[in-house]
């Protein structure tokens, strides 16, 4: 989605990270400091959902989950990069203070992120409701046995497959899981979902790009055994008859990016895009 300016005014500030790591916990200390000279109230993790911005110093593990609890609260985002890429976390351990104080002047951008609705169904009663910000998946459990299930879009019977599963992902998920499938890269402002098949026992399934309006219906036909997991972080083991139903949600998860902050410049760091040719161009 495009991005808007930030004004400035985040007073309440909440620091989430995990002081059992002391990289993090040092750079948690160094940035209570900062807050402290900048004037802001400083929150605990636990107080996030009443804070004006939340600072995730981590990696996007971290981000993920803070990003799903505080969603429902619209509790604007910035993450500091202290995991190993960090597509979510764009402000480097270096940078911190410099990014922070700049965003707390107005000098960042805001952006709006879309994610799935996620309910679980069996014999016609909810099982699961969850969120997923990165992508919902449907796999194989521990005996590692391909499955069997059929996939529908707003009713439309779209295929059934065998495989090791499927991953349904957003725009922001799209250089995660499904990245890692084979699936496309999806813009953050193109409307729609990833459909990736996992090692699909056909040579003709191909991921495809869909409308984020419409509503996915997977079916689990046969299986000995299967999971769902949305990013992650919600798991629910699945019988066969079991279908998951994903559908964009009404909330939208708020990031902010500091000065600078361009998505493809962003692609080509974490990516390596162009490195080559920078490092080695071609002769003339």
């Amino acid at each position: 989605m495009p991005t808007a300016a930030v004004a400035p005014g985040f007073r309440r500030v909440a620091m989430i990270g995990k002081p059992s790591s002391a990289g993090i916990a040092a750079s948690l200390r160094e940035l209570r400091a900062f807050l402290d000279k900048r004037g802001c109230k400083v929150l605990e993790e636990g107080e996030a959902a009443s804070a004006d911005l939340a600072i995730v110093v981590g990696g996007d593990g971290t981000m993920l989950a803070a990003a799903r609890d505080l969603v429902r609260h619209h509790v604007p985002l910035v993450g500091i990069n202290q995991g190993r890429v960090g597509f979510m976390t764009d402000i480097g351990q270096t940078d911190m203070l410099r990014g922070i104080g700049a965003i707390l002047d107005g000098e960042g951008s805001m952006e709006e992120r879309s994610l799935l609705d996620a309910e679980v169904v069996r014999s016609g009663k909810p099982l699961l409701r969850t969120l997923a910000l990165n992508e919902a998946v449907l796999g194989k459990g521990a005996q590692g046995r391909l499955i069997e299930f059929s996939l529908s879009l707003d009713g439309e019977y779209v295929y059934t497959l065998r495989a090791d599963g499927v991953i349904v992902a957003t725009p922001t998920g799209s250089t995660a899981y499904a990245m890692s499938a084979q699936g496309p890269i999806l813009h953050p402002a193109v409307p729609a979902l990833a459909l990736v098949p996992l090692n699909p026992h056909t040579l003709s399934a191909r991921p495809v790009s869909v409308s984020d309006r419409s509503v996915i219906e997977i079916v689990l036909v046969r299986a000995m055994d299967a999971r769902a997991h949305f990013d992650g972080l919600a798991l629910a083991d699945m019988a066969e008859g079991d279908r998951m139903v994903l559908k964009r949600s009404a909330d939208t998860v708020r990031f902010v990016h500091p000065p600078g902050y361009r998505y493809f410049a962003t692609l080509r760091e974490k990516l390596r895009w162009s490195e080559a040719l920078v490092k080695n161009p071609e002769p003339e």
